[in-house]
């Protein structure tokens, strides 16, 4: 993620990173890394969901 972050602050023509680069690439990054129970499943929640929660649940600092 902090590799992606960086990337994408390299893209947009800065040497630092700010929260919202990553926003950016957080849920491409993170997708494909949340194992869904049958729980989850069952109540078709997705892992973009999953994401989305925990992006918006981290504050910034």
């Amino acid at each position: 993620l902090a590799k992606a972050a960086r990337a994408y602050a390299f893209i947009k023509h800065r040497g630092y990173v700010i929260p919202e680069d990553v926003r950016a690439v957080a849920h491409d990054v993170l997708r494909h890394r949340i194992g869904l129970s049958y729980e989850a499943e069952a109540s078709e929640i997705t892992s973009e969901e999953i994401v989305s929660r925990i992006i918006n649940k981290v504050e910034v600092p």
